[in-house]
């Protein structure tokens, strides 16, 4: 610290005398204004606050007496009204170190720290020095802003005043700020070494650990806290409740919801409610979710964005949308917060029109150019639709760009297999200004697979590692080894999957997906034979993995007991792309028998390429019926499908029916280019 000069005496003319009768009415006033403006600053009413002010005018106060001028700037402060709160000091006649402090606390309260810390400096530029509450607040702005640096330059000038022993407040304000920081040993340091530790200590430590998603470290503080007798407040609930939500530990969830409707908090409380709706959101208890919810009676728009946001997690977007529907009959204005939460569930029901009306809204009130999250979450909504020249006509016109704005527009590329259009996305980010994350290098080599781009993946596989990427995200890593099995490099395919810290079911499903596409089908079996000696489970998509190699490779016995392996032992309920595997496979091996056993289940099935797979094998058997029967399934499914009237075609050819031949064609379709239109 610099510039710290000895602490200045009041003014005598500020020091209140209790003698005279005109000093003991001075003394009255000054305890009436004073409850006055702490009654104001809980109701946060501004106009009230002008009313005080005005009394404390016309009495001549503010000159007489420092600590009410420095009350009304904090009352100012505290109803938002910072430029009140500034004309007031800048007002004063003198300023020492109490309306100083006010101001600086006032900025601090309300999230401006680069400006609390301007104020600071002047303050030390015009010689005042600061006490403990000054610190306090200036610790608060370093929070804030999460400046370490001028954070640990007050600690140490705190330490050499001693200040730290003697305070409590300042003591936990240097917690809060370390924890804020991200240095959560230096902030359990301080916190172990405060003399006396409260409720509002403990509260800061757990919040820092909350805030970095460390749910469990939270959880342990939580216990030697309840070990020593200190008891909760709702603040506490509600941290140690975020800290359930982040390690899924609905048990404590469960105790800390029936500890707060022991004390009836959770009736009095929205912010209480909504995180235990929360907590019970992320634990995947969903019904626990809704009961809370519809116990509560003043449900806020912070108590409808979390259940919208809940449902959306979970992929629930049909129960997101109604909710939201509901929300509105109940007449609660949305917010940015249900904006975005809004925009994800239409993009998971590929919602258009709804996503469309949110973004007519959004526009309306002008909120786009101020919230690059809600930016954001449009772009995805619209890319997920599959409205990709809307996506790109969104994000060209947002006013700031992150690294989630360029990845929501390449995942919507790449899920509609437009490989080059990520690529060509990922080169215009050029010199960003922003690092990419697992996310981004997650969708590049998705469209690297796409165009078959090794060169491209090698090079994002060199950053991934230069990084340290491939040891934290199994996505990531999952990503790479199957970019890597789709350009044909299996060898290196290997190498990536054996570096891997977590090989789950999807890493799994990739590296088998990579030798079956080269025709490797002994390596298939092998590679799903290890994966069930690791423990590995295998879902549906790893079955239609291995069904196609058995079928390309005419392994009709093998297929047949994975077949059977997927219900039987696995408890997988087939699908239909199970089934055209299963089919193709017979049809290959001319097993018409259990083509038709099959048939039986899904002939009422919508699934074209099992039509498809039908029709084709239908010409090596000159089938006719069959395969007229097939056909008609196909055209009623997609009128324009080039491959059926060819299969066709080409099954009447091979039986020899000329006058069938000409009356089947197919019709001429008109190439659309690669857009993209949802109507």
């Amino acid at each position: 610290m610099q510039n710290l000069l000895p602490l200045q005496r009041t003014p005598k003319h500020q020091i209140l005398p209790t003698s005279t009768d005109k000093e003991e009415e001075l003394w009255k006033d000054r305890i009436s204004l004073m409850n006055l403006m702490k009654l104001c600053q809980k109701e946060k009413n501004v106009y009230k606050a002008r009313r005080i002010h005005a009394q404390i005018i016309k009495k001549n106060l503010i000159a007489k007496d420092a600590y009410i001028a420095s009350a009304l700037i904090t009352t100012y402060a505290k109803c938002g009204s910072l430029e009140k709160a500034e004309e007031v000091f800048w007002k004063l006649p003198e300023r020492n170190v109490v309306p100083w402090s006010a101001l600086i606390s006032g900025y601090s309260q309300n999230g401006l720290g680069h400006e609390a810390l301007k104020c600071f400096r002047q303050m030390q530029r015009d010689q005042i020095q600061p006490n403990a509450v000054t610190y306090a607040s200036v610790l608060k702005a370093c929070g804030i802003i999460r400046s370490l640096e001028i954070g640990e330059g007050i600690a140490v000038e705190v330490r050499k005043q001693g200040l730290l022993e003697k305070d409590v407040v300042l003591g936990t304000s240097l917690v809060d700020m370390y924890a804020k920081c991200g240095d959560l040993d230096k902030a359990r340091e301080v916190f172990e070494q405060l003399p006396v530790r409260n409720i509002v200590s403990w509260n800061a430590l757990i919040t820092g650990y909350v805030h970095h998603g460390l749910g469990n470290e939270a959880l342990k503080f939580f216990r030697q806290m309840q070990d020593l007798g200190v008891i909760p407040n709702v603040i506490t609930y509600i941290c140690v409740l975020k800290a359930c939500g982040i390690v899924g530990s609905i048990e404590i969830g469960k105790d800390i919801d029936a500890e707060v409707r022991k004390q009836g908090l959770l009736q009095k409380d929205a912010i209480l409610t909504t995180t235990l709706v929360d907590m019970y959101f992320k634990c995947g208890a969903i019904g626990k979710a809704q009961e809370v919810f519809e116990q509560f009676p003043t449900r806020n728009v912070v108590c409808w964005s979390a259940m919208i946001n809940g449902y959306a997690q979970h992929g629930l977007g049909n129960e997101a949308l109604k909710c939201f529907k509901h929300m509105q009959d109940a007449r609660i204005v949305p917010n940015v917060v249900t904006f975005i939460c809004i925009l994800k569930a239409c993009g998971i029901v590929r919602s258009l029109e709804i996503g469309q009306d949110i973004d007519a809204e959004v526009r309306r009130r002008g909120l786009l150019e101020k919230d690059v999250v809600l930016g954001n979450a449009l772009v995805d909504m619209y890319a997920k639709c599959g409205a990709l020249d809307k996506a790109r006509e969104v994000f060209e016109k947002l006013p700031v760009r992150n690294v989630v704005t360029w990845s929501s527009l390449m995942a919507g590329y790449v899920q509609y297999g437009l490989g080059d259009e990520a690529l060509k996305c990922f080169r215009e980010i050029g010199n960003a200004v922003f690092s990419l994350d697992g996310v981004t290098y997650t969708c590049i080599l998705k469209a690297c697979g796409l165009v078959g781009s090794l060169e491209i993946g090698e090079d994002i596989c060199t950053e991934v590692r230069r990084q340290g990427l491939l040891e934290k995200d199994v996505v990531l890593g999952t990503a790479l080894v199957d970019m890597y099995s789709k350009c044909g490099d299996l060898e290196k395919a290997r190498e990536v999957f054996e570096c891997l810290p977590i090989r789950n079911v999807v890493s799994w499903s990739a590296l088998i997906a990579g030798h079956a596409q080269s025709g490797q089908a002994n390596a298939v079996l092998f590679l799903y034979k290890r994966m069930k000696a690791e423990g590995v489970i295998p879902n549906s998509v790893t079955f239609v993995v291995l069904l196609t190699a058995c079928t390309h490779a005419g392994l009709v016995k093998e297929g047949e007991k994975l077949f059977h392996e997927m219900w039987a032992t696995n408890h997988l309920h087939p699908m239909l792309e199970h089934y055209t595997c299963m089919i193709d496979l017979f049809c290959r091996a001319a097993r018409m028998d259990k083509v038709n056993a099959l048939l039986e289940k899904v002939s009422h099935s919508c699934h074209l390429p099992l039509f498809l797979t039908i029709l084709g094998a239908c010409i090596e058997w000159k089938n006719v019926k069959l395969g007229r029967w097939a056909f008609e399934q196909s055209i009623a499914l997609d009128k324009n499908c080039a491959s059926a009237y060819v299969f066709m075609q080409n099954l009447y050819a091979a039986v020899d029916v000329q006058m069938e031949v000409d009356e089947i064609e197919a019709p001429r379709v008109k190439d659309k280019g690669m857009g993209f239109r949802i109507y």
